[in-house]
């Protein structure tokens, strides 16, 4: 019997460990792992992630804005962080908190540069992100020249690393595309270690790097939705597990008869009897409109129940007419048997936008089982 009594999101550590120590098991053990703790730890609870990571030894945190890098600095984190997209704006607090600037251009470079000046930084970390082919942020190969004359031009900052981002390592008919990035980012890296004079840490692999490209693992790898348990395909599915589950309940049970319509804009009508669910969860939550019109689907009692009419801001509709329960019964949005992936793939989208989309008010329930 399910003691779910709300909309919650559990968040398990014991599969945050597990899926840890999986990807580590596919590195040399002298090759660093980064954390991607960002977007509330994609979806979770980046503050119970990071605390977690960092207990079981983990190398690197990564954000994408300063403000979640001083989120994790004010509950405690210790461990390096670097920030992957920072803007200019926020520099000066990104030094206060011992925060690392991912620098992908020019002007960044310059920005930072003057800042850390103006603050007598001697030595300051920062990381170098070159473009390879995602074509997003990061310099070009004859930014070098540039990017080694203004760093021989100041003590205030040192190089910690130099990374950059393949775009599509998960996709297998692309593997001629990623070799190409990987040549690209170690021709790149043999230039700017000849002219730094030193090696900083290299990394390049994503989740589906690290599980598809063992040879371009380098210093560090950054794992972000593995560690949450999805590994872009179904084999590695199958050995991570989900860290997160959304759980909500019935709230209320109707009987529509045929010829009736439900939800806004009468989206749906009903054909025969229909006994539907109403359950409180909705766009304002993550579950975005996409998911209505049978696209999505709910578990309940190991039964599929698809949500009918358009979603609501604060709930769902789904189609019980086959299912015995009754309200107060638990529903399952999504958990290690019914997937992030599969719900997400089921309305044309992927497990990285459901999971992240949560809102923060839906409760965080941590489980400890360690």
């Amino acid at each position: 019997m399910s003691d779910t009594k709300e909309t919650i999101l559990e968040i398990n550590l014991a599969h945050l460990t597990h899926n840890y120590i999986y990807l580590k098991s596919k590195l040399h053990p002298d090759v660093k792992l980064l954390a991607v703790v960002k977007a509330r730890g994609y979806g979770s609870d980046a503050i119970a992630m990071a605390t977690h990571l960092q207990k079981i030894g983990v190398d690197y945190f990564a954000v994408a804005y300063v403000s979640e890098g001083i989120a994790l600095r004010e509950a405690g984190i210790k461990t390096p962080i670097l920030v992957l997209h920072p803007q200019v704006v926020n520099f000066s607090t990104l030094i206060k908190y011992h925060l690392e600037p991912s620098i992908y251009s020019t002007r960044i470079l310059r920005e930072f540069i003057t800042i850390a000046e103006e603050k007598n930084q001697k030595e300051y970390p920062l990381h170098i992100k070159f473009n390879t082919g995602l074509n997003r942020l990061g310099f070009w190969e004859n930014d070098i020249d540039y990017i080694i004359n203004r760093i021989q031009e100041t003590n205030a900052i040192r190089v910690t690393s130099i990374f950059s981002h393949l775009a599509a390592s998960e996709d297998h008919n692309e593997k001629d595309f990623t070799l190409g990035q990987i040549n690209s980012f170690k021709k790149i890296t043999l230039e700017m270690i000849d002219r730094l004079g030193y090696v900083p840490i290299l990394h390049q692999c994503n989740t589906s790097g690290i599980l598809n490209y063992p040879e371009a693992h380098l210093d560090m790898v950054r794992a972000g939705i593995g560690l949450y348990g999805y590994g872009n395909e179904a084999k590695y599915d199958s050995e991570l597990k989900p860290v997160a589950f959304l759980k909500s309940i019935i709230s209320q049970i109707h009987t529509l008869e045929p010829g009736e319509t439900l939800g806004y804009n009468r989206a749906f009508t009903a054909s025969h009897f229909t006994k539907t669910a109403t359950v409180p969860i909705g766009h304002a939550d993550g579950i975005s409109r996409q998911y209505g019109n049978k696209k999505g689907f709910v578990t309940i009692h190991n039964k599929r129940a698809y949500i009918i009419g358009n979603v609501c801001m604060d709930m769902i509709m789904v189609d019980i007419t086959d299912i015995e329960c009754k309200e107060g019964d638990e529903v399952v949005l999504f958990d290690d048997n019914s997937s992030a992936s599969v719900i997400a793939e089921s309305a044309g989208t992927i497990s990285y936008e459901l999971l992240t989309a949560i809102s923060p008010r839906i409760k965080r329930v941590i489980i400890d089982n360690e």
